[in-house]
C-alpha cells in the first residue's frame, strides 16, 4: 500500500527446554546444539524476511520506480530434542541394587522404592548437601546384560551417565559373585561407550545390614583384592553409614 507502510513482523516462537537438552537433526545424529548452561539461546529456524517495497528503490534519477521483491517463506524442516540428565554423580548398578533407596537416604528426592526389578522407570534427581556444599545425583534405571542393545530400559538410560562427573557402582553385598555382578554393568558401559571407563569411579557395597559385619569385613577383603577401585560399604539404614558417604561423594566431585 502507499505511504511507505510495512508489514508485521511475526512473534518469534520460543520453545523453553530443560538444561541438558541436545538438538539433532531429522536424522537424529547430527547434533545441531547443545544446552549445558542456564540461559542459552540457540536459533533453529529463522523465519522468512519480508519483501522491498518500491521506495527502496528510489533514487536521484528514478524518483517513481516500480520495481519490488516478494517476501520470502522462513525455514521448515523437522529436528528431534533429547534429554541429557545433567548431574555430578550417576548411580548405576543391577536392578534392585538399592539404588532408589540411596537417592532417598542422602538427597530431597522421593524416588519409588519397592523390592522387584525394575522400580525406576526414568532418572531420578536428587540433591545432596553436607558441610555447606551440594552435588546432584542421578539414579539411573538398573542395567542388565544387552542394555547396551536395548535390552530392558536400555540405552535410553544409558547415555545420561555421559554427563555425569562421576560413576557410583552400587552392588548388592549378598549378591552370589560381587565380580560378576561388577563386570557385568562394566562390560554394558564399556559397549555403549568406552569413553564411560575413563570417569571415576566409586564402589559401593550396599545392604551390609543384611549381613554380620565379620562376613562384611572377608566380603569386601576379598572383593578388593580383585577390583582395583576405591570401595566403601553402606546401610542406607544407618544414619552414620549415610553421612560417611555424603562425605565421600563431595570429595569426588569438589
Amino acid at each position: 500500500m502507499g505511504q511507505n507502510r510495512t508489514g508485521k513482523n511475526g512473534e518469534d516462537l520460543v520453545l523453553k527446554v530443560p538444561l541438558g537438552t541436545q538438538v539433532f537433526e531429522e536424522d537424529k545424529k547430527t547434533l545441531l546444539y547443545d544446552f549445558t548452561k542456564p540461559k542459552e539461546e540457540f536459533i533453529v529456524a529463522s523465519g522468512g524476511n519480508g519483501g522491498l517495497g518500491n521506495t527502496r528503490f528510489k533514487s536521484s534519477t528514478n524518483r517513481s520506480p516500480r520495481k519490488f521483491t516478494k517476501g520470502n517463506f522462513g525455514q521448515e524442516f523437522t529436528i528431534w530434542l533429547q534429554l541429557k540428565t545433567i548431574a555430578d554423580i550417576g548411580i548405576i548398578g543391577l536392578p534392585n541394587a538399592g539404588k532408589s533407596s540411596l537417592l532417598a537416604s542422602i538427597t530431597n528426592a522421593n524416588p519409588k522404592i519397592a523390592n522387584y526389578q525394575f522400580t525406576t522407570l526414568n532418572p531420578n534427581l536428587g540433591v545432596a548437601s553436607y558441610d555447606d556444599k551440594e552435588i546432584t545425583l542421578a539414579d539411573i534405571p538398573g542395567l542388565i546384560e544387552g542394555a547396551h542393545e536395548g535390552t530392558g530400559l536400555g540405552i535410553q538410560f544409558l547415555k545420561h551417565i555421559e554427563r555425569c562427573k562421576t560413576i557410583l557402582h552400587l552392588i548388592d553385598i549378598t549378591n552370589n559373585d560381587l565380580i560378576v555382578s561388577y563386570y557385568q554393568v562394566i562390560n554394558e558401559l564399556k559397549n555403549y561407550n568406552p569413553d564411560l571407563l575413563k570417569k571415576k569411579e566409586l564402589i559401593v557395597l550396599n545392604k551390609i545390614d543384611l549381613i554380620d559385619s565379620k562376613l562384611s569385613k572377608e566380603i569386601v577383603n576379598e572383593f578388593s583384592k580383585k577390583i582395583d577401585k576405591e570401595i566403601i560399604t553402606l546401610s542406607t539404614l544407618n544414619k552414620t553409614s549415610v553421612s560417611k558417604i555424603k562425605a565421600k561423594l563431595i570429595s569426588y566431585v569438589s
